[in-house]
């Protein structure tokens, strides 16, 4: 029997496909979000937060998005504006976030997943 793991994947991140499949040569068949599809929601995003014991400046992902443009950088924005942000614009939540019943870890570099997935 596989563990309930869930991973919120962008299939273009060579990262996010890593995790994917270190889960799945793992003996795990996670349910797979595409959230830049289906978008995020304030609850979840900060109940991604407190189980990752994360704040939403450590969660923003800054390469490759209008994270700068959208003056985002400033030390001075405050969470809350954050997770707004990253609700209207999911391409600014980092990835990929990996959630099992061992515990929730944003998995970056790829290879972090392996002890958690060891201990499913």
């Amino acid at each position: 029997m596989t563990a309930a793991i869930t991973v919120f994947h962008n299939p273009d991140c060579g990262t996010s496909r890593n995790v994917l499949q270190f889960i799945r040569d793992a003996g795990h068949e996670p349910q797979v979000v595409d959230y830049l599809q289906v978008g995020w929601t304030r609850p979840q995003l900060e109940g991604l937060l407190a189980d990752l014991g994360l704040t939403a400046r450590d969660l923003l992902r800054v390469a490759k998005t209008p994270a700068e443009d959208m003056g985002l950088t400033d030390p001075a924005v405050s969470d809350d504006a954050l997770i707004a942000a990253m609700v209207a614009h999911p391409v600014l939540v980092n990835r990929p976030i990996v959630v099992t019943p061992a515990g929730t870890m944003l998995a970056r570099p790829s290879e972090t997943v392996l002890p958690l997935l060891a201990r499913l």
